[in-house]
Parts: C-alpha cells; sequence; structure tokens
C-alpha cells in the first residue's frame, strides 16, 4: 500500500511505502530570503514532513540538494551542519540546477526510513 500526503493535481508532498518515505522536492515559501534563510526554510519542512510520517532527520538515507547557485555552497553547508544530526549524516549530492522558480535558491529532496 502507498500512503500519500498533501496529494495535488500535479504531486503529493510525500508519499509512504514498504517502510520508506519519499518527500517531493522542497522549496522556500518565503523567497525572498538569502541562502542561509531559504536552507532554513526547507530544512524546517523537510523535518516537519518527516515527523508526520512517523521518522525524523536522524532516518534519512538519501539527500538531494539543488542549488541554483553553487556560489552559495558553503553558506548551505553552514546551514546544513547545525541541521544534520552528528553520527546520522545521510549519503547526499549537492548539484547547481536551474529551478523553476529564479527567486527559489535551494530545493531538496530526501528519502527516509520510517
Amino acid at each position: 500500500m502507498v500512503q500519500r500526503f498533501d496529494v495535488g493535481s500535479r504531486l503529493s508532498e510525500m508519499a509512504v511505502h514498504n517502510g520508506t518515505v519519499y518527500l517531493a522536492g522542497q522549496v522556500a515559501a518565503d523567497d525572498t530570503q538569502d541562502i542561509a534563510g531559504q536552507a532554513r526554510q526547507v530544512l524546517a519542512q523537510v523535518e516537519a514532513l518527516l515527523a508526520r510520517a512517523g521518522t525524523s532527520k536522524s532516518r534519512i538515507v538519501m539527500c538531494q540538494i539543488f542549488l541554483a547557485d553553487l556560489a552559495d555552497f558553503a553558506a548551505m553547508n553552514a546551514v546544513w551542519d547545525t541541521w544534520v544530526v552528528p553520527g546520522h549524516t545521510p549519503p547526499r549530492a549537492t548539484v547547481q540546477a536551474r529551478l523553476a522558480r529564479p527567486e527559489w535558491k535551494i530545493e531538496v529532496v530526501v528519502t527516509a526510513a520510517l
């Protein structure tokens, strides 16, 4: 069985299947903030979605980070380093990508275990 959360006409924010939680790409609600502000927002959204599914950031098995500008890599990592659980840092990929809206500086996709 697949359980979907916040189902829309185009996508669901999250799906749970066979003990695995899959999040849609998370972007900042307030896209006027700098990379640090947007990163904090996005990671808070990730954490909240994982909690709704009954899991936590310590159970992330893969994270993909898309940055509009790799010049933001260090500032994003500073936020990441304070957020991630020491000893439970997941595999991660960070790439530069042209995001769907020019105001977005970061998009994060997470897969986690229940």
